[in-house]
C-alpha cells in the first residue's frame, strides 16, 4: 500500500475528482481459510460478509497510507472508506454456472468430501494440480450506496474527500420482496464493478490497474505487442479474437468497453508506477469513446 498511494497522491493534486476500488482476492482465501481452521469452535462466515470484512480491513489499509501522502502532496482530502453493496439479479445465469475460483487448493479426497458435506462445486486446474470450489460471479446491476457518494461528489465534496468505493466488486445482494436485500454466495468481478462505479458518479476515466504496462496482443508469444492508442473498435476486434484471457485482461477489457459504451469518455489499463503518466495519455493502453 505504502508503494501505490504515492501515484495516488500525484493524480489527486492536479485538482480532478478521485475515487478507489480494489481487488480482495487475497484477503478473502485468508479469511476462507480461517474458517476452515476454525470450524468446530465459531460459526464460519458466508462469502458476502467475509467481502465485506475485507472491504473494512483493505479500505483501512487505504486511509491509513493515503491520508499522509496526500498531505505531502499538499492535498487536503479526506479518505473515507464506504462499504459498498452491488445488487446482483436472482435469475443471473451464473448462479447455475459457478465459474469463480475461490480459496485455496484441495487433494482430490478433500474435494470429494467438500463436494458431499457442504454441497460446494468444485473445479480441477491442471496447472496447479489441485481443486478449488467455485462460486458464481454474477454481473452487478445497482451499486446500492452509488446516489449517496454521487451526491456527494456532485456537491463539490469529490475535492475534499476520496472515496474508497465496491472493494471486491462489491457485497452481491439480491433484493427481497418486501424492498430489503438479502447477501448471496457469490463473488463480483472487480473490473465490471468498477465500470459500474465510474458510470454511477459520472466519472470521465475509468483507470484499471494490473501488474502489466497495458493489454498486448500475442501476450506472451511471438510478435507480442503491446497496446497504446486504440479505438473502442480495435479493441473489440482484439477482445471478439480471443486476445484477452478469461481470467485476466478479458474482464479488464471488457469492463471498459462497457465503461464507453455507457457514457464513460476514456479507458486506460497500465501498472501502478504507469499510471499518472497514463492518465496524460503518455503510457499504458488508452482508449477513448467514439465520437
Amino acid at each position: 500500500m505504502r508503494a501505490v498511494v504515492g501515484v495516488l497522491a500525484e493524480i489527486a493534486s492536479t485538482g480532478v475528482d478521485l475515487a478507489i476500488t480494489h481487488g480482495n482476492g487475497p484477503q478473502v482465501g485468508v479469511l476462507l481459510r480461517q474458517n476452515e481452521l476454525g470450524s468446530r469452535e465459531v460459526p464460519s462466515r458466508p462469502l458476502d460478509v467475509l467481502g465485506a470484512e475485507t472491504q473494512g480491513q483493505v479500505g483501512y489499509l487505504v486511509q491509513t497510507e493515503l491520508t499522509p501522502a496526500l498531505r505531502r502532496a499538499g492535498v487536503s482530502r479526506s479518505v473515507l472508506p464506504v462499504i459498498s453493496r452491488m445488487e446482483v439479479s436472482p435469475n443471473d445465469p451464473a448462479f447455475q454456472n459457478p465459474s469463480k475460483p475461490v480459496g485455496r487448493y484441495y487433494t482430490e479426497d478433500e474435494a470429494r468430501l467438500l463436494r458431499k458435506q457442504s454441497g460446494w462445486a468444485m473445479q480441477y486446474d491442471g496447472a496447479r494440480g489441485g481443486w478449488r470450489r467455485v462460486v458464481p460471479s454474477p454481473r452487478p446491476i445497482r451499486w446500492l450506496e452509488g446516489e449517496a457518494v454521487r451526491r456527494l461528489m456532485q456537491a463539490g465534496l469529490g475535492t475534499s474527500w476520496v472515496p474508497v468505493v465496491s472493494g471486491g466488486g462489491g457485497i452481491p445482494v439480491v433484493r427481497r420482496d418486501d424492498g430489503g436485500y438479502d447477501g448471496v454466495e457469490a463473488v463480483i468481478d472487480k473490473d465490471l464493478a468498477a465500470s459500474l462505479v465510474a458510470r454511477e458518479l459520472g466519472i470521465e476515466t475509468l483507470a484499471i490497474v494490473t501488474d502489466v504496462p497495458g493489454a498486448a496482443v500475442s501476450f506472451g508469444k511471438r510478435g507480442e505487442r503491446w497496446l497504446g492508442e486504440v479505438t473502442v473498435e480495435e479493441l473489440t476486434a482484439h477482445l471478439e479474437r480471443g486476445e484477452f484471457a478469461g481470467g485476466s485482461m478479458g474482464p479488464k477489457v471488457e469492463a471498459g468497453l462497457e465503461f464507453l459504451r455507457n457514457g464513460g469518455r476514456r479507458f486506460v489499463i497500465t501498472e501502478i508506477p504507469s499510471l499518472a503518466r497514463a492518465i496524460r495519455g503518455e503510457a499504458g493502453t488508452r482508449v477513448s469513446a467514439s465520437a
